[in-house]
């Protein structure tokens, strides 16, 4: 089946069944995955330990959204490396990357344990463990710890398999794994009265089997093999795989920060109050994990919607962007309202889930904190969802700076600072609830900001581009490929050089073609440096949507290779040709004074206006090369002839054309390892 068949139904097949196709598993999956937060503490609640067990899980909380730090950073870089190498056909170096983090995302566990065995009292009061609590919080650390390492490598190896194409396999790994957590639960905790213990035991239990699931699929993986060698800690892989997940790492991070601030802000002024130090810290525990059910439930379907909202941005099909953006966010608003008002009406029904409290002095006043952080804590929860919802449709349309804001903006920007602020005020552990609707206030405003920029540049594209997408006959010889500093003439100098050797010459071609190969709009394809924004290039390129891009232009710069001598400019070409003999792999360069002026002759840019275009197109030139090669772009070691072509673009071209004959009558010069001129 040929790529075009492929996606097409993503440009023309009816939304709302498309949408019902890719979200549904997906929203099983975040809510298998929810079950692992939820199962402990609602067991544990409704047994002898009560509200107290709930406090002590709620106060262990940080330490798996640490864990799940490393194994998202690691998971989330080893399913964009694997999609990369995807696309690019490069099987030979997935199998290393993806070694290499398993055990990089092992040895993170290790040092976990390492850290947090021998300072846990300190840690678990810094996260908000009482006199009342501690005992019970390390009761259920000191098991849960054990297994971190096992727990990183589960969520880690589920993103690698769901990248394989195996989403279902990846599901039923965790739904395994959550079942048998949920039959032990009461085995442990009511049959053999085992307490903190039990739950602790079937919550690693659970998660054992869910590694032994993932372990049987790496037995037999679609598009890589793993053996022995392939665990090796390599830096350089290891420093790929963390560069395309560290945006998750911080995410995780910045939740760790809100959770241990909450707790601890809630146990100091709550201890100063009637309800004491440990109810809020249960309730608050009941609450993020209530919480996280709902918005998982919003993330599973614009994560399942990713790939149809990608292709028809890159496609520029903006009335369909438009009408997915208007359904997802019907679907997200009828989930936060339904959740609003089940918070607002029935508060009692949410945290009786969680157990009748019997082991704290005053039980009413548990309910009463209860209803009041339900009904203030998570009165806009359908703002919360929808802010969510916003960044990850930002990060599928290839808007990485917009979902980096919406991203940190209530967490981060207004709730962190709200937290420790509102308690100023006035020490009232429930003025502290307000910083929840408050931060969701000003984060919608600026998320709608974005939201409403966002749409209003969506527009229909305008043709300008009418290179025929044709593959140009050719004969056999050397494949010439030309990376070059803006202004430097490379372009030029290409076409010159394709001329006099009577070959092919491909520039504005390669994209036309890609868009034909994948569907995508060819000036989207041809502009993805463009609209990489100055700061924001590695997470641009990392988007689904550019990723396609990528994927297709790749394939055809082959393609063109396939048909014989010609002279291909720009697109990383002599890296995606590197496994090739009969390449000549030329850098194009010149003093910023001679680009200046010539930028000045052809486009009448001013001195400052063209240093700021040469600025800004060689770095992203630079970030889409270390992308795509993982190497820096113009370093001389990487191409065979490097050229100055301040000394006329004619003397440029005789240069080149001197090695591609000779290349072309000495086959055994052919070898890039072999020569290597720098003029």
């Amino acid at each position: 089946m040929s790529t075009q068949e492929k996606i097409t139904p993503f440009g023309e097949g009816k939304l709302t069944g498309l949408m019902l196709k890719f979200s549904i598993p997906c929203i099983l999956s975040q809510l298998v995955s929810s079950l692992y937060n939820i199962v402990d503490q609602v067991f544990i609640g409704n047994s002898e330990l009560s509200a107290l067990g709930n406090a002590a899980t709620g106060v262990v909380f940080p330490v798996f959204i640490i864990a799940q730090a490393f194994a998202w950073c690691f998971g989330d870089g080893c399913a964009a490396y694997l999609n990369i190498c995807q696309g690019k056909n490069d099987y030979k170096n997935a199998h290393k990357a993806i070694g290499a983090s398993i055990t990089a995302a092992f040895l993170s566990g290790v040092l976990m344990m390492l850290v947090i065995y021998p300072f846990k009292v300190p840690i678990l009061t810094l996260f908000g463990a009482s006199e009342n609590t501690i005992g019970y919080a390390i009761e259920y650390l000191d098991i849960v710890l054990s297994m971190i390492p096992v727990y990183i490598l589960c969520n880690m190896m589920n993103s690698v398999i769901r990248a394989d194409g195996s989403p279902t396999w990846a599901m039923i790994s965790m739904l395994v794994g959550a079942i048998t957590n949920i039959i032990l639960d009461p085995v442990f905790i009511f049959g053999f009265k085992w307490g903190m213990t039990g739950a602790a035991l079937a919550t690693v239990i659970g998660q054992g089997v869910t590694f032994i699931f993932t372990l049987i699929y790496f037995r037999n993986t679609k598009t890589f093999k793993l053996a022995p060698e392939s665990f090796i800690p390599r830096l350089g892989s290891i420093g790929d795989i963390v560069r395309l997940g560290i945006s998750t790492f911080f995410t995780q991070l910045a939740i760790v920060t809100v959770a241990i601030l909450s707790n601890v802000q809630l146990a100091k002024f709550g201890a100063m109050s009637k309800y004491g130090a440990d109810i809020p810290i249960a309730i608050i525990g009941i609450q993020s994990k209530v919480f996280t059910l709902v918005l998982n439930l919003v993330v599973g379907i614009v994560l399942g919607c990713q790939p149809i909202i990608s292709f028809n941005m890159g496609a520029r099909k903006y009335d369909r962007v438009k009408e997915l953006y208007r359904k997802i966010m019907g679907c997200t608003v009828t989930i936060g309202l339904l959740a609003t008002l089940l918070f607002e009406l029935a508060p009692d029904f949410v945290i009786g889930l969680f157990g009748i409290p019997s082991n704290i002095p005053n039980p009413e006043d548990y309910w009463e904190f209860g209803r009041k952080t339900l009904r203030i804590f998570l009165s806009l929860t359908t703002i919360s969802c929808l802010i969510k919802m916003n960044s990850i449709f930002f990060q599928a349309v290839g808007k990485p700076g917009h979902a980096l804001v919406a991203s940190v903006i209530r967490d981060v920007v207004c709730f962190t600072p709200l937290i420790l602020i509102l308690p100023l005020i006035k020490p009232n552990v429930i003025l502290i609830l307000y910083a929840a609707p408050i931060s969701d206030v000003i984060a919608m405003v600026v998320t709608a900001f974005l939201s409403i920029s966002f749409v209003k540049s969506l527009h229909a594209p305008v043709v300008t581009d009418q290179t025929e997408a044709v593959l140009k006959p050719s004969r056999p010889g050397v494949i010439i490929t030309i990376a070059r500093e803006h202004g430097s003439g490379g372009k030029q100098v290409g076409r010159i050089v394709a001329e006099k050797l009577g070959i092919p010459f491909y520039y504005k071609e390669m994209t036309a073609l890609a868009a034909k190969e994948s569907g995508l709009d060819r000036e989207f394809i041809a502009d993805i440096n463009v609209n990489s924004p100055t700061i924001l290039h590695s997470l641009y390129l990392s988007t689904n949507v550019v990723q396609q891009a990528v994927a297709a232009q790749n394939k055809v710069i082959r393609k063109i290779a396939d048909q014989g001598s010609c002279v291909i400019v720009g697109r990383a070409a002599d890296h995606v040709l590197r496994d090739r003999d009969n390449i000549l792999k030329v850098f194009i360069y010149a003093p910023e004074e001679f680009r200046i002026e010539r930028i000045g002759e052809i486009y009448g840019d001013t001195p400052e206006m063209a240093k700021k275009h040469i600025r800004r197109s060689d770095e992203a030139r630079a970030s889409y090369y270390k992308s795509i090669s993982g190497k820096t772009w113009g370093e001389r070691h990487n191409y065979d002839v490097v050229v100055n072509s301040s000394a006329g673009l004619e003397k440029a071209s005789e240069i080149i054309l001197a090695h591609a004959r000779m290349a072309e009558s000495n086959s055994s010069q052919s070898s890039s390892q072999s020569r290597r001129f720098v003029y």
